[in-house]
């Protein structure tokens, strides 16, 4: 089937991994139906930007951050936390632009990340033996509510679209804008030395910004206009696109629809109607995962169908042949800004095998974008039973990354990150992965571990890993000096030499 006769129902013909077992099969097309007929979520127009913002990415004209929370709950779904998620997000973005000189193109793994694979079917809760938990829209993280409910899949479409409408609200008043940087998120870090390192950036930013008010670019009376509620202004608007794995292919299916291309090209030199496409309304962004990749299984056959720009998750099983192989299945027209691939290797497995898979693209004339995901390569249990992750060994991944790049003629085009904006009633940052320039310790991983699912980088750690990649960045510019140390000396030197 080529892709001009796929529908939004062909995956149904393939094998389909990380499937959910709906007991009651009348119920789930009760709710996929309603949900069929409900609005969309996003608009082609919004995800033909993203489109065109990835295809700066891959022309190495801007930079791709992708971060937000490894799995959403819903009963996270409040004002609090969705302002800290936005706020980071944009405060590591503002990090990494001022030491790249890059626009950053920010997707967040939000308003809609709920459901997670998993590589068990169940699990022992006491003497009991129930399914695991596969996410809010899934089935409850309470052993008595593992029964997968279709309603889930409801709620989780009306969480999505109350947290979307936050975001949008924050975006469209102010929040993002250039000239207050410091309420997205600093008074939460409670490392001095981060917050001096921002404050440099905060300050610069305004003498920045004074100076183009003063020669007449970027005028007082416009910013002061947005700041009063007027129309946006560059200095106040901020993109940001949404994301999440498309796992549970029932959902997605119930939220594609049909649209024209909006202000195509083609149709406006010919004078012929826009051609339509299929669109996912359920997120700008979304990314099929290490388990769901098969080339025959009924997650690429979705995929290869949408409009949406698509993730693709590349780990140490992905053989460079079968790499390509999939490239020329969900991207047969080498579509610009189409394909992010988001390596996820391991620490101790990455030299083993991205250069042959950046090798193998270079050669087969496919357009991507490399994104490093140092996160879910490196998870380990701690001596208290706990999942986390250590920050020297996430940074030993992104920094094996760069080098790699470099010595292969390539670059990275972005970072894919699990952290969060989420604080306790104390305001402090959760504690779920080790190290970073807190130098988090073991046994103080109870204090504030909220993650249901995989560990996060907290505030600090996430400023730490903004602070290095920037300063990376930076020292590739020309006129920063001769570099007399390779990227992983850098970036390790400025953590003082900690591991």
């Amino acid at each position: 089937m080529d892709a001009e006769d796929w529908i939004p129902t062909s995956w149904r013909m393939k094998k389909a991994a990380q499937t959910v077992e709906y007991p009651d099969q009348d119920h789930l097309s009760n709710v996929l139906n309603k949900i069929k007929s409900l609005p969309p979520l996003v608009t082609p127009s919004e995800i033909e930007r993203l489109r065109h913002q990835l295809s700066l990415v891959q022309r190495n004209e801007a930079f791709l951050l992708h971060a937000g929370d490894c799995a959403e709950s819903f009963e996270a779904c409040t004002q609090q936390n969705i302002s800290a998620k936005v706020g980071l997000i944009l405060s590591f973005s503002l990090i990494l632009i001022w030491g790249a000189r890059l626009p950053v193109v920010r997707i967040g793994r939000i308003a809609g990340q709920y459901a997670k694979p998993r590589s068990s079917v169940t699990e022992k809760v006491g003497d009991r033996e129930v399914m695991i938990f596969r996410g809010d829209n899934v089935n409850g993280f309470n052993p008595d509510e593992r029964t997968p409910d279709p309603e889930r899949l409801l709620s989780a479409y009306f969480h999505s679209t109350a947290t979307l409408n936050h975001i949008r609200g924050l975006l469209t008043s102010g929040f993002g804008s250039l000239h207050h940087p410091r309420d997205w998120s600093l008074s939460h870090v409670r490392s001095k030395s981060l917050k001096a390192e921002y404050e440099v950036i905060s300050e610069g930013l305004a003498d920045a910004l004074d100076f183009t008010k003063t020669i007449g670019l970027g005028s007082g009376r416009e910013a002061q206009s947005y700041e009063r509620g007027g129309g946006r202004s560059v200095l106040g608007e901020a993109d940001l696109y949404t994301s999440h794995e498309g796992l549970l292919l029932d959902y997605e299916e119930a939220m594609t629809r049909k649209y024209p291309i909006p202000d195509s090209i083609v149709s406006r030199e010919l004078g012929t109607p826009a051609p339509e496409k299929y669109y996912n309304t359920s997120a700008h962004f979304l990314w099929v995962g290490d388990r769901t990749r098969q080339l025959n299984g009924a997650h690429v056959e979705y995929f290869r169908g949408i409009r949406n720009p698509i993730g693709i998750k590349i780990g140490p099983s992905m053989a460079a042949e079968e790499l390509v192989t999939l490239l020329d299945v969900v991207n047969p027209g080498r579509d610009s800004g189409r394909i992010t691939l988001i390596t996820r290797y391991g620490a101790e497995k990455i030299d083993s095998h991205l250069a042959s898979h950046i090798k193998a693209v270079q050669a087969s004339g496919h357009p991507v974008i490399w994104v490093c995901d140092p996160m879910h390569g490196n998870t380990l249990i701690s001596s208290t039973g706990l999942k986390t992750r250590h920050f020297g060994t996430i940074i030993s991944e992104l920094t094996s990354c760069l080098r790699i790049h470099s010595e292969c003629g390539s670059r990275l085009g972005g970072v894919s990150l699990e952290f969060t904006g989420e604080l306790n009633e104390e305001g402090y940052s959760v504690t779920e992965c080790l190290g970073g320039s807190m130098e988090l310790s073991e046994e103080q991983l109870g204090l504030r571990y909220q993650s249901f699912c995989d560990p996060r980088l907290n505030f600090e750690q996430s400023f730490d890993v903004a602070f290095l990649i920037s300063n990376h960045f930076k020292n590739q510019q020309p006129g920063t000096g001769t570099r007399r140390k390779g990227s992983e000396d850098v970036l390790y030197s400025e953590l003082g030499g900690k591991r």
